[in-house]
């Protein structure tokens, strides 16, 4: 159901969070430009969607993050508003 979602928006693999942000869960990014990136954390079954500023991105997942913002928590690509948010920071 995600791998589609992941894929299309072309978010990275999955590998665990070493800066404590995410609380050691694994997370996925995609990029926005050369500091800003969504992240999705998955926290069980379930997938958190964030914006997020840092240096760059050989950071993610190993630094704390300049700015993290929430934008979905349990994200459900049946929910039309949580496709839209999604959509308008990439497109």
């Amino acid at each position: 159901m995600m791998d589609n979602i992941l894929d299309y928006y072309e978010f990275s693999s999955f590998f665990k969070d070493e800066s404590g942000e995410f609380s050691g869960n694994e997370i996925s990014f995609t990029e926005l430009n050369n500091t800003h990136f969504l992240i999705f954390e998955k926290e069980n079954n379930q997938y958190n969607l964030y914006v997020s500023k840092y240096l760059s991105k050989k950071d993610i997942g190993k630094n704390a993050p300049e700015i993290l913002e929430s934008l979905i928590k349990k994200y459900d690509k049946s929910i039309p508003e949580h496709r839209i948010t999604l959509r308008k920071y990439i497109e």
